[in-house]
């Protein structure tokens, strides 16, 4: 593709790195921000910006925050007692939308994938580990996608946690194998979150 401009050519090659974005849609983009008011552009420059250099992380649960602890950690109306173990931020969003989970969370950051040299050391599973460990915990609750790397983690956790003093649940399989819980719609995910399982049951049944 060729650009009349180095400046177009440089803005289209950084917005096609985003995940979903081809060279044509990034020069789209890009034509669309000329067009916009300087001041608004710059303004939405800066807001990444801001984010890079300010976001801070949960240090109970590790989401996305703005301060040292997040506003799920510091509810006095959460049961501090129960955790949802989920992927990334895009799965805790989606779970508290449906409005139907009232326990805390614990970002794992990824899912095992050795054919992606991600494994466990390289996931926040120690931290869960320890947190368990101080006592206080009574349910532990998988809510990975069903995915082969979401099987395979939950498993590793399963082994990890089976000898603990609590109860370790995974969410009901009414969302199909495959799907990443972050599209999965809110009634599903709700419900399957309401109709949690033992997970030596969700074992049994593949």
């Amino acid at each position: 593709m060729e650009f009349p401009s180095q400046l177009v050519k440089n803005a289209v090659d950084q917005l096609s790195t985003l995940p979903g974005v081809g060279k044509r849609s990034a020069l789209r983009l890009a034509l669309h921000l000329l067009k916009k008011d300087k001041e608004k552009v710059e303004k939405f420059g800066q807001s990444f910006i801001d984010l890079i250099n300010n976001i801070n992380y949960c240090k109970e649960c590790f989401t996305i925050s703005d301060y040292d602890l997040c506003q799920v950690c510091t509810n006095p109306n959460r049961d501090k007692g129960i955790i949802c173990v989920v992927e990334d931020i895009r799965t805790m969003m989606a779970i508290e939308n449906t409005l139907q989970y009232k326990g805390v969370y614990h970002v794992l950051g990824g899912l095992i994938s050795p054919l992606d040299g991600i494994a466990p050391d390289d996931l926040k599973i120690e931290e869960l580990i320890s947190k368990i460990d101080k006592g206080n915990i009574s349910e532990v609750i998988f809510a990975l996608s069903t995915t082969m790397e979401g099987d395979t983690t939950n498993f590793y956790l399963f082994k990890r946690l089976k000898e603990k003093s609590i109860k370790i649940s995974s969410i009901a399989r009414g969302i199909a194998i495959g799907d990443e819980l972050e599209y999965t719609d809110e009634v599903t995910l709700g419900t399957a979150i309401s109709s949690r399982l033992p997970y030596s049951d969700s074992i049994k049944t593949h």
